[in-house]
């Protein structure tokens, strides 16, 4: 039996949309397991902004679950849509490609060097994966499957009865609004926050198979891949209700036959007309859908009036907003160069990927960070896990986290010694894939609690080290000096070599990280007649000055630059004894 009772965690946008698909469910199907559902195109890199498609719609189910509530997220993957274009830098695809325009994604090859059966299910693979180190639980739909098997076959002689009336449903937009280019999947049109400054995301030629086959014989919901070149570039010449006997010529090969459609599986209905479809067959009650689709005439908002012919209701769910990438300004699954959640879950641990998605609401744009701004997110991300930890976080903050570091199914994996992310970076950057340096520096940061193995530290460490390693520029990365800079120590003033003494001579008692912390900071106050342990209300503004002034001399000394890893995470990485050689004692 359901636990009928509300979750305790009220406040955070999930739960107050788990409440409404509840009681959604309950007076479409009573009783029955609750339908969630996603869509995802394979055809192409599956990014970032894809995931939003399914990460909103996971974490509603995975609260349905926590409530003892029987719930089925399904993920249809358009794998029998056609293939629309060669994507522009995707490893092993070259311009060759554009003879499969045209014809399923299944039936594409994979790229050169993949392990995979066609093109759709080499992108496919990748995205699995990802979701699987997410926590992500899902029920899987080939739509190539369930049209060849003939799954739909009911539906699609039911739309080809009633095409007058879907017909009737699209002219009302054909003169009104001209759909977004490429819009025909709600999961291709993501753009990007800024999307000022860029087109949409797609290209055109889809729009084309949004509406469906209108010649001399009149209107078709329904397209057939050819049986000679096998693309969709198809005219429907007759169809005979009473018969299914449907012919039709392709405009590619010139190829033409007839058949029963009440016996054909080599076709698809056209998206506006296959969405609702499966809202209807599937029984969908929670799905959201891109911003782009508030438009007229866009699929969902058509899809509202489509469904009813199949007999079914559409889908409550939030339009979301856009996702952007720090640095980037495109996001097009049919695009190569796209971060995809396999590139960020390469640099980031799974729950903070999961956190960024759930502490904002659906209609909120956000950021996921490639860049510097990694190391912000992982700090804020420490902070909010320490505030759970003593009870003192918000009600939603502890409802985003929840949600990023468990599932209904259990706790995911984690690092057992999250130290902080810039200082595992650091080293990572200094020691350049050292490991018994890294353990050794990582272990002098707790002098009270050293690591036994960096196994402790992982696999947070090892997300840093692929941050430093693929996201980090060359010119960016820290160089320790071989040989101390003798012209900079021959040149400094006696406040310079005085301010180098009085950090020499405290390396030995003050040798953690929050040890080196007290004194890089405590040394210019200490030469200005203060304590070390002043606190900035006590002290002159001048101090900050001097301060900047002693970090880029230790920088310039160190790493013969201005900036650089912070200073006591610097410090030990460097070793106490380098340290002294390079600061000239």
């Amino acid at each position: 039996m359901p636990i009928v009772a509300q979750s305790t965690e009220t406040t955070d946008w999930v739960s107050r949309f788990a409440d409404e698909v509840i009681e959604e469910s309950e007076r479409r199907a009573p009783g029955k397991p609750v339908v969630v559902a996603s869509g995802l195109s394979p055809s192409g890199p599956i990014h970032l902004g894809n995931l939003r498609e399914v990460m909103t719609p996971h974490l509603v189910a995975d609260e349905i679950r926590r409530r003892g509530y029987q719930v089925r997220h399904l993920i249809s993957w358009d794998d029998y849509d056609r293939y629309r274009k060669v994507p522009n830098g995707v490893a092993g695809v070259d311009p060759s490609w554009a003879e499969h325009i045209g014809k399923p994604l299944t039936s594409v090859p994979a790229p050169k060097g993949s392990a995979h059966a066609n093109w759709a299910e080499h992108f496919k693979a990748a995205m699995i994966e990802s979701l699987a180190e997410m926590g992500v639980e899902f029920d899987g739909i080939s739509q190539t499957a369930q049209y060849t098997s003939g799954v739909y076959r009911e539906q699609v002689l039911h739309a080809m009865r009633h095409r007058g009336e879907i017909d009737a449903v699209l002219a009302q937009y054909r003169t009104k609004a001209k759909p977004a280019q490429g819009a025909h999947k709600k999961q291709q049109s993501q753009k990007p926050v800024d999307a000022a400054e860029v087109e949409a995301a797609e290209g055109s030629g889809a729009a084309a198979e949004d509406d469906g086959s209108s010649g001399s014989a009149g209107y078709f919901p329904y397209k057939p891949y050819c049986g000679q070149c096998e693309k969709d570039l198809t005219t429907v010449t007759s169809y005979d209700d009473d018969t299914t006997e449907l012919s039709y010529v392709c405009d590619a090969c010139g190829f033409s036959e007839s058949v029963l459609l009440s016996e054909f599986n080599r076709g698809k209905l056209v998206w506006k007309v296959d969405w609702p479809m499966r809202w209807a067959y599937e029984g969908v009650v929670f799905e959201p859908s891109g911003v782009d689709h508030s438009s007229p005439g866009s699929s969902f908002q058509v899809g509202g009036q489509i469904v009813g012919i199949f007999g079914g209701k559409q889908p409550i769910g939030p339009m979301y907003a856009f996702v952007g990438i720090s640095g980037m300004a495109k996001m097009s699954s049919s695009r190569g160069g796209v971060p995809t959640p396999a590139d960020a879950l390469k640099i980031m641990e799974p729950q903070l990927l999961r956190w960024l998605y759930a502490r904002r609401r659906p209609n909120q744009s956000f950021k996921i960070a490639f860049d510097q701004e990694i190391q912000r997110l992982y700090d804020e991300w420490d902070k909010l896990d320490a505030k759970v930890a003593e009870g003192a976080a918000l009600p939603a903050d502890v409802a985003a986290h929840s949600r990023a570091v468990r599932t209904a199914g259990g706790e995911l994996p984690r690092t057992p010694r999250p130290m902080p992310y810039r200082t595992l970076a650091s080293v990572a950057d200094i020691t350049a894939g050292h490991q018994d340096q890294a353990l050794r520096i990582l272990s002098e940061f707790d002098p009270a609690s050293p690591l036994a193995s960096l196994d402790e530290v992982r696999p947070r460490l090892d997300k840093a080290e692929a941050w430093i390693n693929t996201q980090v520029p060359a010119d960016q990365r820290t160089i320790v000096r071989d040989e101390p800079d003798a012209e900079l120590l021959k040149s400094l003033d006696e406040q310079g070599q005085g301010s180098l003494r009085l950090l020499l001579d405290g390396l030995d008692s003050h040798w953690s990280l929050d040890g080196l912390s007290h004194l890089v900071y405590g040394v210019p106050k200490v030469q200005a007649g203060f304590s070390a342990d002043a606190t900035p209300k006590e002290l002159p503004a001048e101090i900050k000055s001097d301060q900047r002034k002693f970090f880029a001399l230790l920088y310039h000394l160190l790493v013969g630059r201005d900036t650089g890893p912070r200073l006591p995470t610097l410090l030990l990485a460097v070793g106490q004894d380098r340290v002294r050689r390079l600061l000239g004692e």
